[in-house]
């Protein structure tokens, strides 16, 4: 029977759109639900700034009457300014394993694009680095965390098959917490310390936190622009506030950590406690009671998982990077954390890389995302 795929016009679709992944991904041990309360803000441009600067087509697949798959392409117009290109993102693809409807989906956006001017399409990406970004190729075995996509494993060679191919791969590290910190981690600290003079700022209350929200969002900005990061576009400010608002919920203020030179924001690294396991039991729903289930798995997991970092350019090559890590790692250590997972890093950035081997990161994730020239 044809495929149909159809744009998504009514909230009646919009909700199908949002709750077929869920379908599909019923028997998927490793699988986690969205937070749908968050799910359906991203999607809604009342409440999502994106909207304001990218185009956007979301669309459903139908086999007869039949819910078969979904796909969103976005053309952001912020990062293709910024970086001189004709670039279309796919994301959110999601079907059954069924070459043809993902050939029909795919074929869709890219038409859309085309009509557009566009002479690239990647993905699966979103409106920003700060969405969910690659195909998982390598770690099936292990769950998803919050701010990854989890796909099966046919996904990437379907993809493949429609002309897509490599053009990044993601490395994420699995970093054992000892439970009597290393002398060499103390060697490291105090000669870090001695390279200059800076004020580490470590909290215990959520609200102190918050004033330096904006600082901290800044620093990611500059840092992230100045290092040309992949597929990364800059937020405004009220994209921040939204971010740190995603977040703010679930944040543990025990593992920000940031480092104040001269009273300017010189660095900083975020992590929060894996709370998956709650995620898949409230089944992506936190009212009325699954935000206990969500909070009760960040209290038992042993698992801290690293969201965002940065240092300012000046201050590189100065240490700030084994300070933060090590107080990371003594806050892991007292929290019972067993192990770390470092979330991406570019398979370029083989300085980051080399460190996280150092201190016995083990490669235990993979993610790509694929390209395509029109």
């Amino acid at each position: 029977m044809t495929i149909e795929i159809r744009e998504v016009k009514t909230r009646k679709d919009l909700k199908k759109f949002i709750y077929l992944p869920e379908k599909i991904h019923a028997n998927h041990d490793n699988w986690v639900h969205p937070i749908y309360m968050d799910e359906r803000n991203y999607f809604n441009p009342k409440k999502n700034e994106a909207f304001s600067y990218c185009d956007t087509i979301i669309l459903l697949a139908f086999r007869g009457n039949e819910l078969v798959g979904r796909i969103m392409g976005i053309i952001n117009s912020r990062y293709n300014q910024h970086r001189n290109e004709k670039t279309v993102r796919f994301g959110c693809l999601e079907t059954w394993e069924d070459e043809e409807v993902i050939r029909a989906l795919l074929n869709r956006v890219e038409d859309w694009a085309k009509g557009k001017g566009m002479t690239k399409i990647v993905g699966p990406y979103g409106f920003s680095d700060q969405d969910p970004e690659g195909f998982l190729i390598e770690g099936f075995e292990n769950r998803a965390t919050i701010a990854t996509y989890y796909n099966f494993e046919w996904m990437p060679s379907l993809v493949e098959k429609q002309g897509y191919a490599k053009d990044v791969d993601y490395f994420v590290y699995k970093i054992d917490v000892p439970k009597e910190m290393p002398e060499i981690y103390t060697r490291i600290y105090e000669r870090a310390k001695r390279r200059g003079n800076f004020e580490m700022l470590e909290f215990k209350k959520k609200k102190k936190v918050k004033p330096w929200i904006v600082p901290v969002l800044s620093l990611m900005n500059e840092c992230y622009l100045d290092s040309n990061i992949y597929g990364y576009t800059p937020l405004n400010e009220k994209e921040m506030k939204s971010l740190a608002a995603k977040y703010m919920p679930v944040l543990d203020p025990r593992f920000v950590k940031a480092v104040l030179i001269d009273g300017e924001m010189a660095s900083f690294v975020v992590g929060i406690p894996d709370m998956t396991e709650g995620i898949q039991k409230a089944r992506g729903h936190l009212f009325p009671f699954g935000f206990l289930k969500v909070l009760r798995a960040a209290k038992k997991t042993k698992q801290l998982d690293l969201l965002i970092g940065a240092i300012k350019e000046k201050y590189r090559g100065r240490g700030l990077d084994a300070i933060m890590g090590i107080k990371m790692m003594t806050s892991a250590q007292e929290a019972g954390m067993e192990f770390m997972d470092t979330h991406h890093e570019l398979e370029e950035n083989v300085r980051i890389r080399a460190e996280m081997e150092k201190v016995g990161g083990k490669l235990y994730k993979k993610f790509r995302v694929y390209k395509k020239q029109f």
